[in-house]
C-alpha cells in the first residue's frame, strides 16, 4: 500500500460506483478501493474511444459488480446510482484528435452523460459524494505559469471544450441542488492498464507502447513544449483523500504533479527506461499543431492545502513500474 494509505478512512462494506470503470483510470480505481474494503460496482460500455478493456479488472472479475451499459441510457444509469455512497466519473470519451471528427460523439459521452449523471444523483441518491474527473488541457494556451484554479479556459478541441462544460454542471448541481461534488482536472497520467495501442490516447502512454515494440517515438518540431505528467498511482492516492476530504465540496481542484518535462524528455526517458525504441523528430501534421496548448505548466499547490498528499513516483520509477507491468500482458494491450 502506498505511503498515503495511514490516511485512509475505512471503506469496509461501503458502495462505490465508479463509471467508466474499464478504463485506464477507473480500473486502477477499481483495485485500490477493492483493497480497502469497498463494494465495487463498475459501469462501463466499452466504447472503443474510451480505451476501456474487461482484461483490466480481469484479476478482480469476481469481486466487483459490473454493468455493462452506457452513461447515455438514463434509466439504466439511475438504477446503479440508487444506494451507492461513492460516485466516481472516469466514464468519457478520450480521444482530442476524436472529438475533432465526431464532434456530435463527443458532446453526447462528455456534456450530455454528465447531465445524466446528475440528474440520476439529484433524483435519486442526492447524499451522495460526487467526484467527476475533468483535464488541464481545459485551459488552453496558458496566460500564466504556472496556471492554477483560477486560469482562464480557452480549449482548443472539442473533447477539452466539453470537459469544461461538464465541469460547470457539475458546479451548478452542487450550487442549486446541494449535490456533494469536486472536480479534478487532471495532467497528462500514465501507468499500468493504459491505453498504449493508440495516438488517439495519452501522448506518454502511446510512446510506452511504441517502446514496448521497439518502433520509434515520433516527436513533433524540437519537441520543446512542457508538460506535467503523473504515475497513475499517485493520481489513484489522490482521489482516495480528496473523495473524503469534506472541504473539497464544489471545488475545483488541479491534480498535477511536481515536475515537468519536455516532450522530448519524455520520449527519452521512456526509451530509456522501457529499454527499447527509439526517438525520432518530425515535423508537425497541420492537423496536430492547431490544437496544441504549448507548455503546459500547472500548479498543485491547491490540492495540496485540501489533502496531505505525497507524490511517490517520479517519471523515471513509474516507467519502470509500468515496463514491469507489461511484461506479462503487453499483447493485451496491443493486439486488440
Amino acid at each position: 500500500m502506498p505511503k498515503n494509505c495511514n490516511q485512509y478512512q475505512s471503506m469496509k462494506g461501503r458502495k462505490v460506483l465508479i463509471t467508466g470503470g474499464l478504463g485506464f483510470i477507473g480500473s486502477n480505481l477499481v483495485h485500490r478501493y477493492l483493497g480497502l474494503g469497498a463494494q465495487v460496482t463498475v459501469y462501463d460500455c466499452l466504447d472503443s474511444h474510451a480505451g476501456g478493456r474487461l482484461f483490466n479488472i480481469d484479476s478482480v472479475k469476481d469481486e466487483i459488480t459490473l454493468r455493462v451499459n452506457d452513461i447515455l441510457n438514463f434509466e439504466k444509469l439511475c438504477e446503479e446510482v440508487r444506494n451507492q455512497e461513492l460516485i466516481i466519473n472516469c466514464a468519457a470519451s478520450t480521444s482530442h484528435a476524436h472529438s475533432m471528427k465526431e464532434p456530435w460523439f463527443d458532446q453526447d459521452v462528455n456534456s450530455k452523460g454528465m447531465i445524466n449523471l446528475l440528474e440520476a444523483i439529484r433524483r435519486f441518491n442526492p447524499e451522495a459524494r460526487f467526484l467527476h474527473l475533468g483535464t488541464t488541457t481545459q485551459l488552453g494556451p496558458l496566460q500564466y505559469q504556472p496556471a492554477d484554479e483560477n486560469h482562464p479556459e480557452f480549449p482548443t478541441d472539442i473533447y477539452s471544450a466539453n470537459k469544461c462544460v461538464a465541469e460547470k454542471y457539475a458546479l451548478i448541481y452542487t450550487k442549486a441542488h446541494q449535490i456533494d461534488a469536486t472536480v479534478l482536472r487532471i495532467s497528462n497520467v500514465f501507468g499500468p492498464r493504459a491505453s498504449i495501442h493508440s495516438p488517439e490516447f495519452t501522448f506518454n502512454n502511446y510512446f510506452i507502447g511504441l517502446a514496448l515494440q521497439d518502433k520509434a517515438i515520433t516527436v513533433y518540431g524540437d519537441g520543446a513544449q512542457m508538460r506535467n505528467v503523473l504515475f497513475v498511482d499517485d493520481v489513484v492516492n489522490a482521489l482516495v483523500l480528496v473523495a473524503q476530504e469534506q472541504k473539497s465540496k464544489g471545488e475545483v481542484l488541479l491534480l498535477a504533479g511536481d515536475q515537468h518535462y519536455s516532450v522530448l524528455e519524455i520520449a527519452q526517458q521512456t526509451v530509456e527506461h522501457i529499454g527499447s525504441g527509439k526517438v525520432s523528430n518530425i515535423p508537425w501534421p497541420e492537423e496536430r499543431k492547431k490544437i496544441d496548448v504549448g507548455d503546459a505548466i500547472i500548479s498543485n499547490k491547491k490540492i495540496n492545502s485540501l489533502i496531505d498528499w505525497t507524490i511517490e513516483d517520479s517519471l523515471e520509477s513509474g516507467l519502470i513500474k509500468t515496463k514491469n507491468f507489461y511484461a506479462n500482458c503487453r499483447d493485451k494491450y496491443l493486439n486488440l
